[in-house]
């Protein structure tokens, strides 16, 4: 029983990635697989979403793997075929997608968050800590003393 533990982290550790491209999919011409497996590494997969299409089971998945084969296959180059996708798809395809205006807010969305929240707790701070120079009155302290006192036990 002490060795099931082991034996899972030593098989998780040794498995390497399984993609999902089906041995009928591959290309004869290696040059050209290894192309298709680079830019289907960059390509989301609309089902799925957090997945390349080289790593998706999805049947939508396994269209666009072969929809890249095809366009190499007639000769594109890699930006062709990627633009092709993106002409249909949208930059959603993409898993890295690109920095221009429309998706200007996914990238500097991040960095605003933060920037926000730093502000915000360094005014909450600040509100919270009296001005320098302000004295309280002697009844404002005594009050003061009184609740501190109680605070304390």
């Amino acid at each position: 029983m002490r060795a099931f533990p082991l034996l899972l982290a030593a098989l998780l550790a040794f498995s390497a990635p399984v993609l999902a491209v089906q041995p009928n999919e591959v290309l004869k011409d290696q040059a050209l697989e290894q192309r298709a497996r680079q830019i289907s590494s960059g390509l989301r997969c609309l089902v799925c979403q957090n997945q390349s299409i080289d790593d998706s089971d999805a049947p939508l998945a396994k269209d666009l793997r072969i929809l890249v084969r095809e366009r190499l296959t007639a000769g594109d180059n890699d930006g062709a075929v990627i633009d092709f996708v993106v002409a249909r798809y949208g930059d959603f395809v993409l898993l890295r997608p690109p920095m221009n205006a429309r998706t200007i807010a996914l990238w500097t969305a991040p960095f605003l968050i933060v920037l926000f929240g730093a502000v915000f707790l360094w005014r909450r701070r600040n509100r919270a800590v009296a001005p320098a120079g302000v004295t309280l009155t002697a009844e404002e302290q005594r009050r003061l003393d009184d609740l501190l006192r109680d605070e304390r036990g």
